[in-house]
């Protein structure tokens, strides 16, 4: 299976949503863009909104509106499709994001967000981790957030490893994975007040790659697998449903993000900054339907 490019010449593509006409938005991260950019069904770029931090994970709500991860201004934001800002949230009240990196709502209509914990000023020198930054003081966290009030209804997880993709699988529980490690966690949101941390597999190749590699954005296939991009793996690990690696789909760059299924047909498309371009993969199947808020 050999992919196909969509799009290049894209700065450094996270957070892709795909749209029911075959576009699709994503984030641009490079220091020369750092924006949430549209692109059309033939890759075309048009600039939505510059944020002017670093915007990571995007979620999309059914209404037209935008919700990004912003990880440079530590905060979440959500503006409609012309780039306007309709709210912004940058903590609890108590205690501010550290580094918001991704996002999506869940069936009960709240929104979940990973926070990779710690500013990115402590650990990023444009695209690269300082030296030494596998010794520091993570807390990543898992958030669960009301859309509507813009507060934080409570903190699932803490203490993880530089938390990073996030999406909810076909047994309504939710997924989240942790970069440095490997691993991805459940957790039972829906049903548990304090919902425990689940190891439900890990995507991790063993190879003579010295540079770090981890998972990244993640999402599910209507066959109940887990599509996972892992950086610097040059891959999307599949996961089935027991948690255990079922494929390796390789890309064409090192260093993919995220991914996200079409909406038109059975093809996965991925987010990639080493050579700044968003590739497609055919899939065996849809992707699972994501979930929307129940207001906005």
């Amino acid at each position: 299976m050999t992919s196909r490019l969509f799009a290049t010449g894209i700065g450094a593509p996270e957070g892709p949503i795909c749209l029911p006409d075959g576009s699709m938005y994503v984030t641009e991260m490079s220091a020369a863009t750092l924006c949430v950019t549209h692109l059309d069904p033939q890759g075309k770029r048009k600039v939505i909104k510059k944020t002017a931090g670093r915007p990571n994970g995007l979620a999309s709500d059914g209404n037209g509106r935008i919700w990004i991860a912003e990880a440079g201004l530590r905060a979440l934001i959500c503006i409609d499709g012309q780039g306007n800002e309709i709210r912004r949230m940058e903590g609890d009240g108590a205690v501010r994001f550290l580094f918001p990196n991704d996002l999506c709502f869940g069936p009960n209509g709240l929104l979940y967000m990973t926070d990779s914990g710690m500013a990115a000023t402590d650990f990023i020198n444009g695209q690269e981790f300082v030296d030494g930054y596998m010794d520091l003081d993570w807390d990543g966290r898992v958030y669960e957030i009301d859309p509507v009030a813009m507060k934080v209804r409570r903190v699932l997880d803490r203490k993880i490893r530089f938390t990073n993709g996030i999406a909810f699988g076909a047994d309504n529980q939710l997924y989240a994975n942790a970069s440095f490690t490997g691993e991805i966690y459940r957790y039972d949101v829906l049903r548990e007040s304090a919902p425990v941390r689940i190891m439900f597999g890990n995507v991790l190749q063993p190879d003579s790659n010295p540079d770090f590699k981890g998972p990244d954005g993640m999402a599910f296939g209507a066959d109940g697998r887990l599509y996972c991009t892992v950086y610097n793996q040059r891959n999307v690990t599949v996961l089935d449903r027991e948690g255990k690696v079922a494929d390796r789909l390789i890309l064409d760059g090192p260093q993919p993000t995220n991914c996200a299924f079409a909406l038109d047909e059975k093809k996965l498309r991925v987010t990639e900054v080493g050579k700044g371009q968003v590739e497609e993969l055919e899939v065996p199947c849809a992707g699972l339907p994501l979930h929307l808020p129940r207001f906005a």
